[in-house]
């Protein structure tokens, strides 16, 4: 298996992917081909925000709680 990293494109109504000539070259890719894609999205670290529980404590807060847990 491959990993590359590609852009997305619009195609008319629909979303494309060009491969790079390399990976075409190195899988001996043929037009019209049926390949598999195996897609993982990166995803950016503000998605996240409000998925964890309480991230409105202070520093202060959560080191306090750390040091009783070691007590």
């Amino acid at each position: 298996m491959v990993e590359v990293e590609c852009i997305t494109k619009k195609w008319g109504s629909s979303i494309g992917v060009i491969l790079p000539k390399d990976i075409i070259e190195k899988e001996h890719i043929a037009v019209n081909e049926k390949i598999f894609l195996d897609i993982k999205k990166k995803h950016k670290a503000n998605e996240f925000f409000g998925l964890l529980p309480n991230w409105k404590r202070s520093t202060e807060e959560i080191k306090m709680e750390m040091k009783r847990g070691w007590k």
